[in-house]
């Protein structure tokens, strides 16, 4: 299977944590820290376990997830 890797734009992340309910692997959670606009972010907590279908990218609304394939 492949694997992927996440990188989350934490600055454009509004923590609607659809990516988080949306992962099949449950790579993504939210964490406490916030952002400059005062939104807490989400993060990879598991990314070891990433396969890198990219549903977290497709169904975030502001585009601040990005999926890399290895």
């Amino acid at each position: 299977m492949a694997k992927g890797k996440v990188e989350i734009n934490i600055e454009t992340c509004k923590s609607c944590l659809f990516c988080v309910e949306t992962c099949p692997k449950k790579v993504l959670n939210y964490t406490e820290a916030v952002n400059k606009k005062g939104y807490q972010y989400v993060i990879p907590v598991n990314p070891d376990d990433c396969i890198g279908c990219a549903m977290c990218a497709t169904i975030c609304p502001e585009a601040a997830i990005t999926v890399y394939r290895a």
